[in-house]
């Protein structure tokens, strides 16, 4: 028998799950759905300026994902990914509102208890004959 081979996965990083947590995010849904998503702020960002600090000078953005393509190529190649047809399923359903997550967190209306506790009504007794 031979010595284990040790796993040389993640040498040196010391937390992976902290490097994970830290990358950058891109938008969130209710952002592009309220955002980018109206035709007047679409448009702005379909034909965008040349900028040199953005991948492919930010002339091939995918609207949907808020994301910058290198190449045309790349972002019709991204057009036709799971990842591209996923999002813009998720797009589809309406975005939650501030009051249905208030009420999710049981802070909205429906979810206060009432000041005053009721009691019911006795029960009817039915009469056997």
């Amino acid at each position: 028998m031979g010595r284990l081979r040790r796993s040389r996965t993640h040498r040196a990083q010391r937390d992976v799950h902290r490097a994970s947590r830290t990358r950058a995010r891109t938008r969130d849904l209710d952002q592009i759905q309220l955002i980018d998503l109206d035709p007047k702020n679409r448009a702005k960002l379909e034909a965008q300026a040349l900028d040199l600090e953005k991948p492919g000078l930010a002339q091939h953005y995918c609207v949907e994902c808020a994301k910058y393509f290198e190449t045309d190529v790349a972002l019709r190649s991204h057009w036709r990914s799971k990842v591209h047809k996923r999002r813009c399923k998720a797009l589809k359903e309406p975005a939650y509102t501030i009051e249905e997550s208030e009420r999710a967190a049981g802070l909205g209306k429906e979810g206060k208890r009432p000041t005053t506790t009721a009691i019911p009504p006795p029960a009817p007794e039915v009469a056997m004959s």
